[in-house]
């Protein structure tokens, strides 16, 4: 019976895992339709990330980073390119690392560890912008992304928390 219930728990655990790349990949997909636009480069609102805070609180990093990643590649070959990925990537891993190390020091609450997610994110795909460009010129850039970054994770801490405590009662 326990080999049984191993077997049915990482089945429960695969479809969730699809569950999740799928609604994060849908968020994605809904950031593509909403028009908006501050008038700078690169800046969006991240709805993808809700699902990621969700999962680095709900069923663990590993399951985040493989989510975020998958999301990452998909997306950026349904709608996107080469580069989109490659900014995605240096973002998204980043940020996953440095939200982990916050939310594992139990000392910053979700929003905070969001706003860290976010400016993170943009520090990332600031330095890979550097390394593509070849200049430093990119780094004027930082204040903007800075600012963006802490409203962005702001808006997505704020939900992912929602969520989170409206989820509470389901085990995932």
């Amino acid at each position: 019976m326990a080999l049984h219930n191993k077997k049915d728990n990482r089945i429960r655990k695969t479809a969730f895992m699809g569950l999740f790349l799928a609604l994060a990949m849908i968020c994605s997909y809904i950031e593509t339709l909403i028009p908006f636009s501050v008038g700078i480069p690169g800046i969006k609102l991240g709805l993808a990330n809700i699902v990621v805070v969700l999962m680095l609180y709900s069923v663990g990093t590993k399951e985040a980073l493989l989510v975020s990643l998958l999301r990452i590649v998909l997306v950026g070959i349904l709608f996107g390119n080469a580069f989109s990925i490659l900014y995605s990537l240096s973002g998204g891993i980043l940020s996953l690392l440095v939200m982990f190390l916050m939310k594992k020091t139990d000392k910053f609450s979700c929003v905070s560890v969001s706003i860290t997610g976010g400016i993170s994110h943009n520090i990332g795909q600031i330095i890979v912008a550097a390394w593509i460009v070849n200049s430093y010129n990119v780094f004027f850039y930082v204040p903007v992304l800075l600012f963006a970054g802490l409203v962005t994770g702001l808006l997505i801490g704020v939900i992912a928390k929602e969520v989170i405590v409206r989820l509470k009662n389901i085990t995932l």
